[in-house]
């Protein structure tokens, strides 16, 4: 396995690691009810997705 001949120092590590960053995720609009989801996800207050009804929410689970 190889070993450094010098250590790397904090500023050239840092300069590599600036990239690893966590980012917001990307929101819309429902487009039926109007709440604020993540874009390509079924909205959990009503249930519709592009449009059109994916999950029925008048239907009570048992």
């Amino acid at each position: 396995m190889a070993h450094p001949k010098r250590k790397q120092s904090k500023t050239r590590r840092d300069k590599r690691r600036t990239h690893y960053k966590a980012i917001a995720p990307t929101m819309s609009t429902c487009q039926n009810c109007g709440t604020t989801i993540r874009s390509h996800h079924v909205c959990p207050e009503c249930g519709h997705y592009r449009g059109q009804l994916v999950i029925d929410k008048e239907i009570e689970v048992r």
